[in-house]
Order: structure tokens, then sequence, then C-alpha cells
């Protein structure tokens, strides 16, 4: 799982800490992961393929009616289908009692989809919310520059800047020297302090920097729209109904994944320097959690299609009431039949009689 302190959860490691003191190391439960993340991949894969394909059919029908943001909404989910198809592989290797029995160019491949859906993901996010603040904050300027060919453009370029960032995560090994069925999502102790400094810049590049400009821009939409008297009220609604859930999914999925993913980094280098800390298995199962809340984002994501494209959101009310009104036509035919049934048996008990 990228950590590989110890093989067992029973042990506790001694070293002398520089002060001469003798510092015992807490055990670290790595069968934690097992337990824990496929569950929650299987829950990701079934309902981000369901929600992301029918999102991305929804686009296609409407492929004429495609607008500028939506290009990024298409995008957002392009990178949610290609991480979603790696999942099953992963799932085997926790099944499997983390042996991986793919390969390690197709673990370095499985771990680069992850981390290009991640980025990717929050990429678009950033470009529909400055897309939006020009459009409701500067409609005047906005005129005219906000077309497809642009949004198209912008688009290509998050892909490559994202591989950029990404690539140098295939550098680092992937699997311990000693053993050839571990597939990291980091990278092995030998590596460990280089991992550091990369993941660090990498969070404040990929998800630092973008996160300030999605939350500003939404930030200063719904501030803009509560100040004007003649504003409307769908579009202040809606505006804010998808600024709540760039909030959650940051909240939930992003936020703690970079935080958790670096202390985890760290608490490996001191424990590879011999300096134990009480916090170390603490901060491993946060990561480990984490990094499952991470992957909800692809399951999450089909959520902005529906504040951001109008045709799915009518398409969507209107799915939800055929379903509702099939559900009504069906209790009333149960309701029907029973009633029957028993006037029937009523019937037959009488003639039974005479």
């Amino acid at each position: 799982c990228g950590d590989q302190r110890t093989k067992s959860t029973s042990v506790l490691y001694q070293f002398p800490s520089k002060t001469m003191n003798t510092t015992s190391c807490e055990e670290i439960s790595f069968d934690f992961p097992k337990k824990f993340l496929p569950p929650v991949y299987i829950l990701v894969f079934i309902v981000g393929l369901a929600a992301n394909g029918w999102g991305l059919k929804s686009l296609w029908h409407n492929w004429k009616k495609l607008g500028d943001v939506n290009v990024f909404v298409l995008n957002l989910g392009l990178a949610d289908i290609l991480y979603l198809l790696t999942l099953p592989f992963l799932m085997v290797y926790y099944f499997n009692g983390r042996k991986w029995i793919f390969g390690d160019v197709f673990c370095k491949v499985t771990r680069f989809c992850f981390n290009l859906n991640l980025y990717c993901s929050i990429g678009f996010l950033t470009c529909i919310s400055v897309y939006r603040y020009l459009a409701i904050v500067h409609p005047m300027r906005a005129m005219g520059r906000l077309t497809v060919s642009r949004s198209v453009i912008i688009s290509v370029m998050v892909w490559i800047l994202v591989s950029i960032q990404s690539l140098p995560d295939t550098f680092f090994p992937k699997t311990p020297s000693n053993m050839t069925e571990k597939c990291f999502d980091t990278t092995s102790d030998e590596y460990v302090e280089d991992y550091l400094k990369y993941s660090f810049s990498w969070t404040l590049i990929g998800f630092g920097i973008p996160s300030l400009i999605t939350l500003g821009c939404y930030g200063h939409v719904i501030a803009f729209l509560c100040c004007k008297d003649n504003t409307d009220e769908l579009l202040k609604q809606r505006s804010l109904k998808l600024l709540i859930i760039l909030i959650l999914l940051f909240l939930i999925c992003y936020i703690p994944y970079h935080v958790f993913k670096n202390l985890n980094l760290w608490s490996r280098v001191l424990f590879k320097q011999r300096i134990c800390q009480k916090w170390t298995n603490g901060i491993y199962i946060a990561h480990r959690i984490s990094r499952g809340l991470v992957s909800l984002n692809s399951a999450l994501n089909p959520l902005v299609y529906l504040h951001v494209n109008e045709d799915i959101s009518a398409r969507l009310r209107q799915l939800l009431q055929r379903f509702r009104q099939a559900a009504i036509q069906l209790s009333i035919n149960t309701q029907t039949l029973v009633t029957l049934i028993q006037n029937g048996g009523g019937y037959l008990q009488v003639e039974a009689a005479e």
C-alpha cells in the first residue's frame, strides 16, 4: 500500500533516539486497508460507472447544444471513467491479500490513471468555476470569448499539464527490492525522502493553487449574486448548490487525502531515521481512509453535471418523474389485485357453503 515499515501488525520496534532515549514504535495496522478499501472500491465502481455513463450519454445526445462549460464536464466524465476502469484490478489486489499479479508496468499505469483522474478532476472543476465566474460577474467581457474551441484547447492543456505533473511518479519504484508482488501508491522506503519533496510540491501546484482559485471564484459569484437586487433567483440557487457541492468534494475527498498522504510520508521518513511517533499508526489509518474517500470523487462528480448542464437536469427530473409514476401505478395495481383476491375468496367461501 505504499508502506513497507513492517510485515506484521503485532511487532513493536525499538530504536535509539538522538538523545539516547529508547523510543517504542507503535504497531502499524497493515491489515486495515484489506478490510476497508475493497467495499469502497466496489461501491465507487458501480455507482460511478452508472452515474458517469448516464451523464456522458446525456451529453452525447445533446452534442449539438454542447456549450463552453459542457466541454469541461465531458472531460471530467472521461477522467472518471478512465479511473473507474482500473478499480477491478485494485479489488483483485486487496482481495488477494495485497498481492499484485498484473506486473510492474501495469501497476504504474493503474497508479498513473488514479493521479490523472484526481488532478484532472480538480483542474476541470477549476475551469468550470472560472468560466461561470466570468459569465456571471463579467458577462460583457466574457461575451464572444468563452467559445467551444477555446474550451477544447484549455481542456487539452489541462490533460497535458496534469500528465507532466504525474509523470515523475512513474519513475519511482512501486515494488520493494525484496518483493515483486506489491503495488505501492507512492514508493518504497528507499526513495521516500525524495518522494515526500515531490509530493509536497505536487500538492501545492496540483491541488493548493486550483483549490484557492475555485473557492475564490464561487465565493465571489455568491457575494455578487446576493448583492444584486435584480438577480435571477434560480441562477442564485443553482450557483449556491454548486458551491456547496464543490465544498463537500474538497472537504470529503481532496483535503483529507493530501493532508494525510504527506503526513504519512513524513512519518515514514522519521521511521527510517529511527524516530518513532505515537501518531504514526493513526496517520497511516487516516491516510488509508482518505485514500478510499478520494476515490469517491469519481462517483460524486456527476453531481456537478446536474447543476452545470440544464439538459441533464431536465432529463433526470423526467426520469425520476417516470419512476415515481411507475411506482404509484404499481402500488394501485397491487392494491386492486389484493382486493380482487379477497373478494374472490369470499365469493368462493359462499359458494362452498351453499
